[in-house]
Order: C-alpha cells, then sequence, then structure tokens
C-alpha cells in the first residue's frame, strides 16, 4: 500500500500538479526540521528551477555538493540555473565534473557544447556534438546544434546535410526549415529557400526543379502542383 503521506509522494503529487510554491514551501518545512534532508534539498532546488529563481537554486545545489561533488542530480541543476544566469564558463567546469563520473553522459556532452557556443567557440562545440553523435547518430539536440554550429563557421554545405538528418528523424520541428530556408538565402539560391521553407529535404529539391524545368514552369508552381496532387491521392 502507498503511503501517501511520505514525503517523496507528496513532492511528487505536487510537482505533477505543478504547484511549484507549494512544493518549495513544504521541502523549506522538511529542510528547518532536518537541514541535511537530502530529498527536500534535490526538490526545493527542481521547484526553484520552475519559479524561475535560479540564485537560489545555486544556494541548495551547493549544499548537497558539500555533501556529495559529484551528486550528478545537484550538479544538473546547478547546470540549468547557471545557463539561464549566462555562467557559461561556470557550466563548462561542472559538465566536466559530469563527464568524469561518466564520459558518456549525453545530457553533460551536449550541455558542454551548447555553453561553448554561447562563447563563440563553434569549432570546439563540434567536437562535443561529434562524440554524442558517435554514440546516439539520432541525437537531435547534437545534430541540431552541430548543424548551427557549421552555419556559424559558414560551412553551409554541412549544416544542410545535419539540418535534414535531424528532419528526416522528427519532421515536427518547425525551426529546420526556416534555418535551411536562411542558409539557402545566404547562397543566393531562392528557389531551394523557398522549398526549404516548405520542409522539402535539400536531397528532394533536385527533382522538383528539374520537373519545373521540364513542364516550364516555376519551382513555387511546380511544389503546388505536387501538393495538390498528393491531396488528391489521399
Amino acid at each position: 500500500m502507498v503511503n501517501l503521506l511520505d514525503p517523496s509522494n507528496v513532492i511528487t503529487r505536487m510537482f505533477n500538479a505543478g504547484k511549484y510554491d507549494e512544493m518549495y514551501n513544504y521541502c523549506k518545512d522538511l529542510l528547518d526540521k532536518t537541514p541535511d534532508d537530502m530529498i527536500a534539498l534535490q526538490n526545493i532546488s527542481l521547484s526553484l528551477i520552475y519559479l524561475k529563481k535560479y540564485s537560489e537554486v545555486i544556494t541548495y545545489c551547493d549544499k548537497v555538493l558539500e555533501m556529495n561533488h559529484l551528486d550528478t542530480y545537484a550538479l544538473k541543476n546547478k547546470i540549468y540555473a547557471l545557463e539561464n544566469m549566462k555562467q557559461y564558463e561556470q557550466v563548462l567546469e561542472l559538465c566536466q565534473k559530469l563527464l568524469l563520473n561518466n564520459s558518456k553522459d549525453l545530457w553533460a556532452l551536449n550541455s558542454m557544447g551548447l555553453s561553448l557556443n554561447e562563447l563563440n567557440r563553434h569549432e570546439d562545440a563540434i567536437e562535443y556534438y561529434n562524440i554524442v553523435l558517435t554514440i546516439d547518430p539520432n541525437d537531435i539536440t547534437a545534430l541540431m546544434n552541430k548543424a548551427i554550429s557549421l552555419s556559424h563557421l559558414r560551412n553551409y554545405q554541412d549544416a544542410l546535410i545535419y539540418y535534414d538528418k535531424a528532419q528526416i528523424i522528427d519532421p515536427s520541428l518547425k525551426e529546420i526549415p526556416i534555418a535551411k530556408s536562411h542558409i539557402f538565402e545566404k547562397l543566393d539560391l531562392k528557389d531551394d529557400a523557398f522549398l526549404a521553407a516548405q520542409g522539402v529535404l535539400s536531397k528532394d529539391m533536385e527533382k522538383i526543379k528539374t520537373d519545373a524545368k521540364k513542364n516550364k514552369c516555376s519551382v513555387f508552381h511546380q511544389f503546388c502542383n505536387e501538393e495538390f496532387k498528393n491531396l488528391n491521392s489521399k
């Protein structure tokens, strides 16, 4: 039988209901009674993240880290708070601690890359995304951010390849067509920019452009005709 009054269960109910203020106050009461209550310390940090009180998050995470300097949960909460405070150098230091504990921690590797991007160290960021993609070739965060890094370095063709890979895995990502369209605009490829904005994969663009020439119409009209045909066939 589940003990409804067990602190873990009480906190879980509050979190699931989005009652972050109540969750904070409940954890605070637990800490007033037992200052080193680990469940309360970890969850008060979580409540403060949702309340966007990031400096307080760090205070409670540090209390946990005084007891265990490699506590994964506290390190990740502190990293999240520091990212929101734009303290990216500190994020890098904490990610290194996580990676000492687990060199294949994808979350930490991606966080390293993201902070390096924010510090305009895009080549260094790509190294971390490459490690992630060696472990998991379908990691969307690494694919997307490697594409962004490559775009910053003006390596547009490779950026498009990684955007396409991410788009194939998750076609629902609305930012990909926009990002690809902007790249084609920079390359002064207006037809490709239009097709990219419609969600067409780079590898499928040539056929549409070839068919447009064959039918002596614009790429816009060719695309519209194909969409109309697809709708009629459903």
